[in-house]
């Protein structure tokens, strides 16, 4: 299976995601920051953002392609993802194009990771940056329509509805509605439950789980945006997908134990 990045086509998306962003209501469990609801303002800090990225890459490309892989940390590129305020305005507006940008990502990484050849890593650095500049023309096409009143405000804080611990649950039975959907040929909607589980369900949990396992963290972030949306995209069998989310479930599992622990310790305190 090949698992590094290929970008969607282009025909039609300018419409494709206009469609996406027309009276879509969007919960944001998590820090995402209250600049998401003032996009236009912030146009010009993202588009920085962005050259930033990209020239960070291109010197960790670079460096690999001149001295090597011991030369550099490949977790420095998900690291600077992370920093960006742009992160969170693509992840609250568009998600399958912050799946994109995640998959560029990781292309870059498992190539150098791998031992790829430097034309190889060039070649994902392009779909990176593609998707990257992708996702700054879904942002500014989203501020136009929040301008108009078509956005509904983005509410940046977590859910108190449900406890934390039962808000994996909840995320483990929409992992199992994913296969459902798949065993229902309807890859769809398979993709839009594993985006909407993702930010409206695991990004409010994700702060508490950082604290406790960061790299469960990552691993978590690279099967929603990456590994599971890919294999949904691939056609792999209901079984191979299976296989994907009883992974995912597995590492659940741990972060409920961790989250569970955190509560105890909360009301220890207190």
């Amino acid at each position: 299976m090949n698992l590094f990045f290929k970008p969607a086509k282009t025909l039609g998306a300018s419409l494709l995601i206009a469609s996406a962003f027309i009276a879509q209501p969007v919960l944001a469990n998590g820090p995402i920051g209250e600049h998401v609801n003032h996009l236009q303002a912030n146009l010009k800090s993202y588009n920085e953002e962005v050259e930033w990225m990209v020239g960070k890459v291109d010197t960790l490309v670079s460096t690999y392609e001149n001295k090597g892989a011991k030369a550099v940390n490949t977790d420095d590129l998900i690291e600077y993802w992370e920093s960006v305020k742009f992160h969170s305005a693509i992840e609250t507006n568009l998600v399958p194009v912050y799946a994109s940008i995640w998959q560029g990502l990781y292309g870059v990484k498992m190539a150098i990771d791998g031992g790829k050849s430097a034309a190889e890593v060039r070649v994902q650095q392009t779909a990176m940056n593609n998707a990257l500049w992708q996702g700054l023309g879904a942002v500014k096409l989203a501020a136009k329509f929040q301008q108009k009143g078509l956005l509904e405000s983005v509410t940046a804080t977590a859910s108190k509805e449900m406890t934390q611990s039962a808000t994996i649950d909840e995320i483990k039975h929409k992992l199992d509605r994913v296969i459902a959907k798949l065993a229902e040929r309807l890859q769809d909607e398979a993709t839009e439950i594993v985006h909407d589980t993702y930010l409206h369900l695991f990004e409010g949990v994700e702060g508490t789980l950082i604290e406790q396992d960061a790299n469960l963290v990552e691993a978590l972030e690279k099967d929603f945006n990456v590994t599971l949306p890919k294999a949904i995209a691939d056609n792999k069998s209901v079984d191979e997908v299976r296989d994907v989310v009883t992974s995912m479930q597995t590492k659940l599992d741990r972060a409920k134990r961790l989250i569970e622990k955190a509560e105890k310790n909360r009301k220890d305190v207190f």
